[in-house]
């Protein structure tokens, strides 16, 4: 059976975790198992951080439109409510962003959510009466 030499893709490896373990602390910058084991927990650390990062920001955004809501006479749940009944496909980050920079236009939007609102209410309304003579 050949000899098998592993020079180089060994130290490859290994410089490769060193280098990302650069600046840790006393031997975790500077041996190889505990660099690896730090580096490992890093990465880990950071995915989840970046998953953690997308919830953080969804949850300010509907703080700000809550905030915004509340200056304009409905709550946040009525306000995404009528939003949807009236068809407007607005993600969070951009009402966010209307709601802090865009007074005036955040206004209209909860006037045309209260609107779609109250027509989808009376249409309900209507319909349970068209039901209640339907069945007498």
């Amino acid at each position: 059976m050949p000899r098998v030499k592993r020079g180089t893709k060994r130290s490859d490896r290994r410089k490769k975790i060193l280098k990302r373990a650069s600046g840790y602390f006393l031997t975790k910058s500077k041996l190889y198992q505990a660099a690896q084991e730090a580096v490992e927990r890093g990465l880990k650390f950071a995915y989840m951080g970046r998953r953690l990062k997308k919830r953080e920001y969804r949850s300010l955004w509907i703080v700000r439109i809550a905030a915004a809501c509340k200056l304009n006479g409905t709550s946040y749940s009525q306000f995404i409510n009528g939003l949807k009944k009236a068809g407007i496909e607005l993600d969070r980050k951009v009402l966010a962003d209307i709601a802090v920079k865009d007074a005036a236009g955040f206004s209209k939007l909860v006037e045309l959510a209260k609107a779609a609102k109250a027509k989808a209410d009376k249409a309900k309304v209507d319909e349970a009466k068209a039901d209640k003579a339907k069945a007498a």
